[in-house]
């Protein structure tokens, strides 16, 4: 394991996850229901800037490894995952929405190790869709766990909740572009 500075980011991100949920298991003495919210949205944006930081270093500083790009994704999905199911817990998130998502991260993950085991891990790469997806998905957990009304306006419970349907959403449509291209290969009809 290249030990350098991409890779210290994503087992940072790894390391905030326990620590955005023990958040909410301290006693209200020590920390309000808002104050708990506003820690665990912050360490979960501080989580998720590591996610496009690492990338971006890793680019920059000529740092890639093949580690470093196994461990990215692993921390981005136990990230979301363990963000939905808090938030799930809280009653902030339908569960079926939790499934959706967190079904389509392990079922598209399997995917894509099948595929690269034939050989056609690009044909299954992140695409534009994904990275949207993405976007909508961070930016929900964040209002979400947020609960509250920032700069006086914005309720972010609503707000969040709309984007973490239209992040299900794209999940499921993205999930079926995915299959789509795996499709010839899981029959045997494609080209090798």
């Amino acid at each position: 394991m290249p030990l350098n500075v991409p890779n210290l980011l994503t087992w940072l991100r790894i390391l905030l996850i326990p620590a955005f949920l023990v958040v909410y298991s301290v006693p209200d003495t020590w920390l309000t229901g808002s104050q708990k919210d506003l820690v665990a949205t912050a360490l979960f944006a501080i989580a998720a800037i590591t996610d496009w930081l690492d990338g971006y270093l890793a680019r920059v500083l000529d740092q890639a490894s093949a580690f470093g790009e196994f461990l990215d994704p692993v921390a981005d999905k136990l990230m979301v995952a363990a963000a939905l199911i808090l938030l799930v817990h809280l009653k902030r998130v339908d569960a079926i929405i939790a499934v959706i998502i967190i079904g389509r991260e392990l079922a598209i993950t399997a995917l894509r190790e099948w595929m690269a085991k034939l050989g056609k891990s690009k044909s299954v790469a992140v695409n534009f869709l994904g990275k949207v997806k993405t976007f909508c998905q961070m930016a929900a957990i964040l209002l979400l766990l947020y609960d509250g009304v920032l700069l006086g306006v914005v309720d972010t419970g609503r707000v969040g909740t709309l984007l973490i349907y239209i992040a299900a959403g794209l999940t499921l449509w993205s999930m079926v572009y995915y299959l789509k291209i795996a499709l010839p290969f899981m029959w045997g009809r494609s080209e090798g």
